[in-house]
């Protein structure tokens, strides 16, 4: 399907995808650089907005825009001190890890519909889990190999590296698979339902990330409402928020991530982020699929009632 797009639309456009590519990646990159934190010497985020970016785009317009991936890794590590050569290994490795999350999604016919619980599960694990293991491995080591990092350091970076591939691909890729799709509903009611829940999610998440008392929980009810009512269109941007506000809690140590260490707060910040972001996607994608079934059990009650009908006439 990608190699007639490509045949039929040509070489400028390909060129064009692999920019628009590039640049994608560069500016989430840009973005989540500004919550960095610093453990063990180096610079890690807990939320990595451009793997989700790159998996998303590779789901979109297929393999060949690779080099987008690679020139996006290549100018953000740019903005990060002088390019060195041990980097490359850096760049291969952030390339390679969305190729092989592309490829083991499309090996199990991934739909990016997401209307299928199994759709869920293979983005989770197949898209997130699994191939972002070889970022944080290639990036970590070569780090580790080069003197940068301490070897008592490595561990907690590269758990760290992962969690936060992990999480762009759980937290972004879904909310942007979705945004073609978007449409907003002509009934009122949805759209004042909608708002109220814009307007809870916000209020709520910041109250739970700033207060002292352990009340992280109570964004669950959130995602659910949102996943029951709304599907993947309302919960994946509910879970991205979520996310957002909390890292940003964190990084300034206010409420429940205060009087911790950083490899603490790392490690909350990453259950909580990554529970929201499986509890939006699984059960936004078990809820749509369960419709999608009722549909077409009505649509066929209907039809086999018209069968009877015609069959019944004189």
């Amino acid at each position: 399907m990608h190699t007639e797009r490509w045949r039929r639309r040509g070489l400028p456009y390909l060129l064009l995808s692999i920019l628009a590519v590039a640049l994608a990646y560069y500016l989430g990159g840009r973005v989540g650089l500004l919550q960095r934190v610093v453990l063990a010497g180096a610079q890690v985020t807990p939320l990595w907005l451009p793997t989700g970016i790159a998996v998303a785009a590779l789901l979109w317009l297929g393999p060949r825009i690779w080099p987008g991936i690679a020139l996006g890794t290549f100018c953000v590590m740019q903005t990060l001190g002088p390019f060195e050569p041990v980097g490359l290994a850096i760049v291969a490795g952030n390339t390679l890890a969305p190729l092989c999350a592309y490829a083991m999604l499309r090996g199990v016919d991934f739909r990016t519909e997401m209307d299928r619980l199994r759709d869920g599960l293979a983005l989770v694990f197949l898209g997130g889990l699994l191939p972002m293991l070889i970022s944080a491995t290639v990036g970590a080591g070569v780090l580790a190999l080069s003197g940068s990092l301490p070897a008592s350091g490595f561990w907690p970076v590269w758990w760290s590296w992962w969690a936060g591939d992990a999480m762009g691909v759980l937290a972004v890729t879904p909310l942007l698979l979705v945004l073609p799709r978007f449409r907003l509903t002509p009934d009122l009611y949805r759209l004042a339902e909608g708002a109220a829940l814009a307007v809870t999610a916000v209020a709520v998440t910041l109250l739970v990330t700033h207060s002292s008392l352990s009340l992280l929980f109570l964004v669950f009810p959130l995602l659910i409402w949102a996943a029951v009512r709304f599907q993947l269109p309302g919960a994946a941007p509910c879970s991205l928020l979520i996310s957002v506000v909390a890292i940003a809690a964190a990084t300034d140590r206010a409420g429940p991530f205060e009087d911790h260490s950083l490899f603490e707060i790392m490690a909350n910040l990453m259950a909580l982020n990554g529970s929201a972001a499986l509890t939006a996607l699984l059960l936004s994608a078990m809820v749509t699929e369960q419709q999608n079934i009722r549909r077409k059990i009505e649509q066929a009650c209907v039809e086999l009632a018209e069968l009877v009908a015609r069959l019944s006439q004189p």
